[in-house]
């Protein structure tokens, strides 16, 4: 084995590999014939959405037409855009957000009726009647184009499941509504909300309407207790996610995990799945679903556990037993007949895919991952780790991460040690997942360590670890990502003098606020559509999060002081780092704004930097050529910066850096 210069291995994982035939699994769901329906992100085909059906007999067919997308822009972040009926498909258009059925063997009829705003009804998270005449979901009315948020409208509405028809509204008035569900007999809709300033993981009411009668039962949630998922029983009993208080049985504290609980009317409220390990996810998106009871009545749940997912199985007598499965990371667990789920899942060293898990640990491939053809030894396999930081008042905490060394299929020169990348997830409360990412193993292929931080606020760690980043954005998360670069570096596996951060969103706004400090170790960092001015975005952000920064800095305007204090822009005379920033100019959650002032200040101020903008991307880049020169361009930064060459033969161009000579 050669030694190579750590950030110079040449490496099969190139940004070509990253995105060639490579699809984002959209959930999965038995369509009622035998057969299962997933979701298919197409880089390749824009980015757009198609959905697939596998027969029983294995026969896989495009169920859309070539020019559909099954995207819903309600809260922005989507989820929830298609349904099943008894093969019948009911899918939301991109392009007009207009709610289509899609039958066997006829043409797509439109169902909802055309908006006097472009795009400005937009539909999400339904389900259907038993007898297939009718749905209930949600809807997001915008008003006019450019619409404020205050002027947004989420309601729960009630169609027509087989034509065109005037939307009926039957849930009005909470600020959000989600996961509108019918009983078995239709006669019971029960349904999730919440008002600002909460978020869905914050505070949630889940009601029961009896809609012969219109009597309501409020059946859990309030303040401190976030619920979801309700998913209806054969026997008129609710089962749902509650992060209610209650001891942990490891350390006594109450941590507030996401739990399973059931709900019937002639009983109340009962635990069904308690343990100290997150069943549910922060709703970022609709229609999430973590756990499923089969038609012999077993229970399925899928549990994270010091970020790593497992499936386990609630026998009817009550015990709790985990399956022996190769899956780290494992979403949308759906119902399949007797004794099996069907997920989408992953693991360290195989993407996700789609599979058929039985409730004794059989595991059926119904969707394999891409066969990538790469030597074992080119794959990075993360480390969970756990490191000392601080709180928001300076008194010491824990904090987690997922580290993945360089990989082993090459060796660094002697004494030298690899450079680091910083990353942080988006939300904040997201998570890193460990699951085989070609975009993490883009780096690590190379010779980079990377350290994925489950910083303060992160989820799957109980509600106490996710509030840590209550009024405390820009603090508790930079504290982490600097405790989580300096542990590495104090342990001698990375060069602390050549760290680099770098995040998305909520991430980016991270990377910035690490670098606008005079103490900073970052030697260069990169900012993907990250916020820059808090008080510019709590003033032009969408709906969903336009009150979200009320709990993660405070109220607005009367805690203006701390978010002009916290802005990054506030304080870009202290940034010395060279950076590097990448911007969707259709961005309507982070708008284009936010990156060109940091770029533009850094600029006046004599401080390397990088832009580039995107066409035609929002929130997160979809697009195949723009995945592949936002990853290239990034990794021809870093080499500029930290001196080593790129690989001979990927043919990577250089990215425009002013103010370096």
């Amino acid at each position: 084995m050669t030694p190579l210069p750590y950030g110079s291995w040449p490496t099969p994982i190139t940004s070509e590999l990253v995105v060639t035939a490579g699809v984002r699994l959209d959930g999965v769901r038995p369509d009622g014939r035998g057969g299962v329906v997933w979701g298919e992100g197409r880089a390749g085909e824009g980015g757009r959405i198609q959905l697939v059906r596998r027969d029983a007999d294995g026969t896989m067919t495009d169920l859309l037409p070539a020019d559909a997308n099954a995207r819903t822009g309600v809260h922005e972040y989507g989820g929830g855009a298609w349904w099943l009926h008894d093969g019948v498909v009911f899918a939301v258009d991109w392009a007009d957000q207009r709610l289509r059925r899609y039958a066997p063997d006829a043409e797509p009829v439109v169902l909802t009726p055309e908006p006097t705003v472009p795009r400005g009804d937009r539909f999400a998270d339904g389900d259907v009647a038993p007898d297939g005449t009718w749905l209930v979901c949600v809807r997001e009315h915008h008003p006019r184009e450019g619409a404020p948020a205050t002027e947004v409208v989420n309601e729960i509405v009630r169609l027509d499941a087989r034509a065109p028809s005037e939307p009926e509204v039957l849930v009005t008035g909470p600020d959000f509504v989600a996961a509108p569900r019918l009983s078995p007999d239709a006669g019971r809709l029960a349904w999730v909300s919440w008002d600002h300033p909460s978020m869905p993981w914050d505070d949630t009411v889940l009601t029961v309407r009896d809609l012969a009668s219109g009597t309501e039962t409020v059946v859990a949630g309030g303040p401190g207790e976030s619920v979801g998922e309700p998913v209806w029983q054969a026997d008129g009993a609710l089962h749902f996610l509650s992060d209610r208080a209650r001891a942990s049985a490891a350390t006594g504290e109450e941590d507030g995990w996401w739990n399973l609980y059931r709900w019937h009317p002639d009983d109340g409220v009962t635990p069904l799945v308690v343990m100290d390990a997150e069943i549910g996810l922060p709703a970022w998106q609709l229609a999430g679903a973590r756990h499923a009871t089969s038609d012999d009545r077993r229970v399925v749940v899928a549990r994270s556990s010091h970020g790593f997912d497992a499936l386990a199985v609630r026998e009817l007598d009550g015990t709790v037993t985990e399956l022996d499965t190769p899956f780290t990371t494992i979403r949308s667990v759906r119902a399949d007949g007797p004794g099996s789920v069907v997920c989408v899942a992953g693991s360290p060293t195989s993407e996700p895919g789609v599979y058929r898990i039985g409730v004794d640990g059989s595991v059926e491939t119904l969707r394999a991952p891409r066969d990538l053809g790469l030597d074992p030894a080119t794959i990075s396999v993360p480390e969970p780790t756990t490191f000392p930081s601080t709180d928001a008042a300076g008194a010491p905490r824990d904090a987690h991460a997922l580290y993945y060394p360089p990989a082993t299929a090459h060796a660094g020169p002697d004494g030298e040690l690899p450079p680091l990348l910083v990353v942080l997830h988006g939300g904040p409360t997201g998570s890193a997942a460990p699951v085989l990412n070609l975009g993490v193993q883009y780096w690590t292929s190379r010779g980079f360590g990377v350290v994925d931080v489950d910083y303060g606020g992160s989820s799957g760690y109980g509600r106490a670890y996710r509030e840590q980043l209550r009024g405390a954005w820009g603090v508790v998360d930079v504290a982490d990502c600097l405790a989580a670069a300096g542990a590495l570096a104090d342990a001698g596996r990375v060069d602390p003098k050549r760290l680099a951060i770098r995040g998305g969103s909520a991430g980016g706004f991270t990377t910035l606020a690490a670098l606008a400090r005079d103490d900073t170790p970052f030697a260069a960092g990169a900012d993907h559509f990250g916020v820059a001015d808090l008080e510019a975005l709590a003033l032009e952000t969408h709906k969903f999060e336009s009150r979200y920064l009320d709990g993660l800095i405070g109220p607005y305007p009367e805690a203006r002081d701390v978010y002009v204090e916290r802005s990054p822009i506030t304080h870009v005379e202290r940034f010395t780092t060279p950076l590097i920033v990448l911007q969707g100019d259709e961005d309507a959650i982070v708008p284009p704004n936010q990156s060109e002032m940091i770029v533009e200040a850094l600029r006046r101020g004599g401080v390397p930097v990088a832009y580039l903008l995107f066409a035609g991307e929002q929130h997160g880049f979809r697009q195949a050529g723009n995945i592949r020169r936002a990853l290239d361009a990034e990794l021809a930064f870093y080499a500029r910066l930290f001196g080593f060459t790129l690989p001979d033969g990927e043919h990577i161009d250089p990215v425009p850096i002013e103010n370096l000579d």
